[in-house]
């Protein structure tokens, strides 16, 4: 228990306003199940290129759902200041 400490509370090392989010794993695991129900209906796919296209379908579906909540998930604006290289910047966004 002590050697996994650190890696337990892994997400204290967040600010707090992303601490509540990020503590559970329920998001990710309603979306594992969306991805499951949604691809047990297809049943068999006619190839490898249907499944990345129906799973990047939903990914998309919930990234645009996650952005306009009025509860946002997490917000750009709130991750960006934690990295020294952020891969996108906010005023490219903007534009």
């Amino acid at each position: 228990m002590d050697k996994a400490e650190t890696d337990v509370l892994a997400y204290m090392q967040f600010p707090a306003q992303h601490r509540a989010k990020i503590h559970s794993t329920d998001p990710l695991e309603r979306l594992n199940g969306e991805i499951k129900r949604r691809s047990d209906v297809v049943g068999i796919f006619p190839n490898e290129a249907a499944v990345i296209r129906l799973i990047g379908a939903l990914l998309l579906e919930q990234n645009d759902e996650w952005a306009v909540q009025r509860a946002r998930y997490m917000a750009l604006e709130t991750i960006a200041p934690m990295s020294d290289h952020p891969i996108v910047s906010l005023t490219k966004l903007a534009d």
